[in-house]
């Protein structure tokens, strides 16, 4: 798969030419966190193009790691699954994850800031059992972002899938989180608490206050925000 052999017979040579080429890893990220479809693999990819992205897909398949399937009643739609082999990587992904969240200092971290990614894992870690059972739509704007990155729509909504909307969805808002993209991020990592925001004005919650006060209960934290941060 990797784009040169390492030529050594080491597992972890031959593991290596399989899961390490350029955005392999962040792939099976994406599918180990339950993105089944193309679409919403790039969506968790922002930056990779779609042509790379159906080349690391077909490299999986043919190193067993990854198999596509009819989706459901959807004629010509495909879902991208991980196999036996696929699933136990799983655990070594997680790893990763806690291994760069301890060791990677905050600042190189919060170097690397983008809005698309942080609102499409923040829309697959909605807890809606808080909200009131309706749909509710929460608008999040960054407030220091250009306007093609400045302002996102969830929609949450009983019986549904969490939606994020880039274009304004004509539904009426029922929070508004108003911040600076840096801001979020640090909530989301875990670096900075909600309340504290709020209290810096960093954070601006305005509209249902049942909302806005249960937004830790609802808004789930990224996986490893609870892990300790070894590193300044």
């Amino acid at each position: 798969m990797s784009d040169r052999s390492y030529d050594q017979f080491c597992p972890v040579s031959m593991a290596a030419e399989a899961i390490c080429s350029r955005w392999t890893i962040l792939v099976l990220r994406e599918l180990a966190l339950g993105s089944t479809r193309f679409n919403e693999l790039r969506r968790g990819l922002p930056g990779m193009s779609p042509a790379l992205l159906s080349k690391r897909l077909k490299d999986l398949e043919a190193a067993g790691i990854v198999v596509h399937i009819a989706a459901g009643h959807e004629s010509g739609v495909l879902e991208y699954r991980l196999t036996e082999a696929g699933n136990e990587l799983r655990p070594i992904i997680e790893a990763i994850g806690i291994w760069g969240h301890r060791w990677v200092t905050t600042e190189a971290t919060l170097k690397n800031l983008d809005a698309n990614l942080l609102m499409w894992d923040i829309r697959r870690n909605i807890n809606p059992d808080p909200m009131p059972p309706r749909r509710n739509t929460i608008q999040f704007i960054f407030t220091d972002r250009p306007p093609p990155e400045r302002t996102y729509w969830l929609i949450v909504e009983p019986g549904h899938d969490v939606d994020l909307c880039l274009v304004d969805p004509g539904f009426d808002v029922d929070l508004y989180v108003a911040t600076d993209l840096r801001t979020m991020t640090e909530i989301w990592l875990g670096y900075a608490a909600i309340g504290r925001m709020c209290e810096d004005g960093r954070l601006v919650l305005t509209g249902n206050r049942k909302l806005a006060a249960n937004l830790r209960a609802w808004l789930k934290l990224s996986v490893f925000a609870t892990i300790e941060k070894q590193v300044a």
